[in-house]
């Protein structure tokens, strides 16, 4: 197929792709172990979950969020953002209204813990907020509440 025609096929299946929107300010990616999902049920906001399954309608971001992933496989890096977020990030309004990244890894890793948070903020300029490990601690919880509350606070808010 020649690439003009390739990327036709691609426009027509995402207008075809059946969506749900959010507005919420935390969007997060977790597998079927659950894990990431433990962990942000912890969190005192609401969140929208990038869907699992490719038979689930993909998730459209309308406001600006923050993305909160964990990192696979401890291949150098390799593969370490899975499908469902690239195809998450593929979305154009998804891009356009990330604001931070939250990474989750295993620091078995190495210098490859919590890659996949920091590929994504480095591809679409933002920063990293914060990282944890596995399923985190009380600590990153309150860490974590404290962030996001500190960094959606309108600018007039903010201490000096």
């Amino acid at each position: 197929m020649p690439p003009a025609a390739v990327a036709d096929y691609r426009q027509n299946a995402e207008a075809n792709e059946a969506t749900v929107t959010t507005d919420t300010t935390l969007i997060y990616f977790s597998s079927v172990s659950e894990n990431t999902r433990r962990f942000v049920e912890k969190l005192n906001v609401s969140a929208a979950r990038i869907p699992v399954f490719p038979t689930e309608p993909q998730l459209i971001a309308t406001a600006p969020y923050v993305l909160l992933i964990p990192t696979y496989g401890g291949e150098r890096g390799k593969r370490s953002i899975l499908p469902q977020i690239m195809k998450f990030l593929g979305h154009e309004a998804n891009r356009a209204n990330l604001r931070g990244v939250i990474g989750a890894g295993n620091t078995n890793f190495g210098e490859y813990y919590c890659i996949a948070a920091k590929k994504i903020a480095a591809k679409c300029n933002v920063p990293v907020l914060y990282t944890f490990e596995l399923m985190g601690t009380p600590e990153d919880v309150l860490n974590v509440n404290e962030g996001l509350e500190t960094f959606w606070a309108p600018a007039s808010h903010k201490k000096k």
